[in-house]
């Protein structure tokens, strides 16, 4: 993949994605994660610790895609390093922990997927036309090895036709789009339609 942006440009989306997410409530206690793919070698990824609602670019780091891991890089980076080594169209990930994600990760573990069927804001995610369609988002258990948990995420996604994003049981979502625009809207689109699912299986 040839580069597409300058590093800073690169920071400048990760931070526009925190922010959103900060404003939203989707990231609550510095939790969450974003980043975006400069090259084909190196993310600007957020740090550990850093404050995503007032996220600046002293909170974001240079990672090597392929490389060392950085001495500043959260325990979950490998979650998006790893999506960015297998699949090159993806330029930007989220990692978010809204209230309908957490709790449908947890209803649906069993199944290992949630569907998401019929809603009419499905066509916000790139490549879907109609509503008369069903999304299969992949859940995962878990794993405070986050190495370990990275490889069975990628050995689960290969087995959905199409996916943009997936849910870790008892803790959040993932989402990417092709750069940070298109993953905002994803996470925006995510964010609703879970809310809505939640809604209709009822607060139980």
């Amino acid at each position: 993949m040839d580069p597409k942006l300058s590093y800073d440009e690169a920071v400048q989306g990760v931070i526009a994605m925190a922010r959103i997410a900060g404003s939203r409530g989707w990231v609550p206690a510095t939790s969450g994660n974003f980043s975006v793919r400069v090259d084909s070698a190196t993310a600007a990824v957020t740090a550990t610790g850093a404050n995503k609602a007032e996220l600046d670019a002293t909170g974001v780091i240079e990672a090597e895609i392929f490389g060392v891991r950085h001495p500043r890089a959260s325990a979950e980076a490998p979650l998006h390093l790893v999506r960015y080594r297998n699949a090159p169209s993806i330029g930007a990930i989220a990692h978010m922990h809204s209230m309908a994600a957490t709790v449908l990760s947890r209803r649906h573990e069993k199944a290992g997927f949630l569907r998401l069927e019929g809603w009419e804001l499905l066509k916000a995610f790139s490549g879907i036309k109609t509503h008369e369609t069903a999304l299969d988002v992949p859940i995962v258990p878990n794993d405070q090895d986050t190495d370990r948990l990275a490889e069975l995420v990628e050995e689960r996604l290969a087995g959905f036709d199409k996916a943009y994003g997936y849910l870790i049981a008892g803790h959040g979502l993932y989402v990417w789009g092709a750069d940070a625009r298109e993953t905002i809207r994803h996470m925006e689109a995510f964010d609703f339609l879970l809310t809505a699912q939640l809604h209709e299986e009822g607060f139980r």
